[in-house]
């Protein structure tokens, strides 16, 4: 198989680093790709391919899928998707693993994705679209603290303000507002968070193992929201169950109005969730992998993916063999640079990563990593690093993603040191 995958950060890199262990894979294409993405080869040592495409041109995209002849095109990023990429490479007849534009609004637009999941009975925290601050005040004073305010398009992950302070809940809004945008309010939700990747084809929904993410910048999920500061995989407090639950409850659902709608649903339907005290509940729906979530549940998948991703594009779910996992657990830890997520610092030298991955259960995923002319590795972005450990346990695995971490040296880099504690701590017990 030829492989085209488009996109930049650590959620990519994971991609691309299953994809090149899996043995049907013979050519792997990358666009615009990381210098991580860079370093990786197939199994038959075929260097990965970058291309300077620009991810948001979906003709840029098609034609490049079409002149090295891709097997199958895999959309990383939630922006391409809502721009049309995966229509426009459909239209050239090349299988895409990824949504349409419209489907895509299933993140696109929060207040879409509540539509689609009242009509489908999907059980989801109430929601208010606001589009002035009369309308803004009135919700949030009808809702009470704790305040949920999102922003209703695409935010890269730190749309959301969760407040018990009415002024910052306000002074979120008003500014989404004052930019034109629109405002959902919503319930708050209590319990801890999942998250659920589900493979869909348009009728079949084939789900991946939970994951468990940390948004707050700071220990003890303090500090202001982030894309994410870690994550882990599997959840030994999750009911034995919700898996079969969220695919009966939620996305097996989901996809069938989508169907319904004339706007199937083919690629990830990432399903957000709250087990709140009233029952698992949507916090949210995305239409593609979440980061860090994806580096941990990869990372524990035995099956190779390719064929997986390609069954989802031909409409195949449902021919498939059951998923295969490994019995380790995962632990991913962020390394972010310094002032993220405010005004992050970019252009600081990264050194240690051969270090870190000197043991055999740990990579490191780049997110914001750029080289310069000398070949330097530099900090580019606001989440620079993934470091990714296997363990037999959360606690070793845990263990392991820190150890590597302690190696990375990036001035002012900052992480949290708190990732999967206390799953960890609990399950030994």
């Amino acid at each position: 198989m030829i492989i085209l995958l488009i996109g930049t950060g650590a959620r990519e890199h994971a991609l691309a680093r299953a994809l090149s262990l899996d043995p049907a894979v013979t050519q792997l294409h990358a666009a615009p790709g990381n210098p991580g993405i860079a370093t990786l080869s197939t199994v038959d040592g075929a260097p990965v391919t970058m291309h300077g495409v620009d991810a948001l041109d979906p003709v840029a995209v098609a034609s490049l899928a079409a002149a090295v002849k891709a097997d199958l095109v895999v959309v990383g990023p939630e922006a391409p998707l809502v721009a049309g990429v995966a229509d426009a490479v459909r239209g050239t007849g090349i299988p895409v693993f990824g949504p349409s534009g419209k489907a895509a609004m299933l993140e696109g637009s929060k207040a879409f994705a509540k539509e689609v999941m009242a009509a489908a009975n999907v059980p989801t925290a109430e929601p208010r679209v606001c589009r002035t601050s009369a309308e803004l005040e009135d919700a949030l004073d009808a809702f009470g603290a704790p305040h949920v305010v999102k922003d209703d398009g695409l935010a890269a992950g730190k749309g959301v303000v969760v407040t018990s302070d009415r002024k910052e809940a306000l002074a979120h809004g008003e500014a989404i507002i004052d930019a034109g945008g629109v405002v959902v309010i919503e319930d708050f939700l209590d319990g801890p968070e999942v998250s659920l990747f589900c493979l869909c084809d348009g009728e079949t929904v084939v789900p991946l193992q939970p994951a468990q993410d940390f948004k707050r910048a700071l220990d003890a999920d303090q500090g202001p929201n982030t894309g994410g500061m870690g994550a882990y995989s599997p959840l030994p407090w999750a009911p034995a169950d919700l898996v079969d639950e969220v695919v009966r409850d939620v996305a097996q659902p989901t996809v069938d109005e989508m169907a319904r709608r004339g706007t199937p649903f083919i690629g990830v339907l990432y399903c957000g969730l709250a087990l709140t005290s009233k029952g698992t509940r949507v916090v949210e729906f995305n239409a593609r992998f979440g980061d860090p979530e994806t580096q941990v549940v990869l990372a524990r998948l035995a099956t190779p993916l390719a064929g997986v991703l390609l069954a989802a594009a031909e409409g195949r779910l449902a021919e498939l063999p059951p998923l295969e996992w490994r019995d380790d657990a995962a632990v991913t830890v962020v390394v972010a640079a310094q002032n993220y997520p405010d005004t992050p610092r970019k252009g600081d030298p990264i050194t240690g990563i051969e270090a870190a991955e000197q043991v055999d259960t740990v990579h490191v995923l780049h997110a914001g990593t750029a080289t310069d002319h000398t070949g330097t590795l530099l900090s580019n972005g606001g989440r620079v690093l993934s470091v990714t450990a296997l363990g037999a346990t959360l606690a070793e695995a845990r263990e392991r993603a820190y150890q590597g971490v302690d190696s990375i040296v990036l001035p002012g880099s900052h992480h949290r040191t708190d990732i999967a504690a206390k799953a960890a701590e609990e399950a030994s017990a």
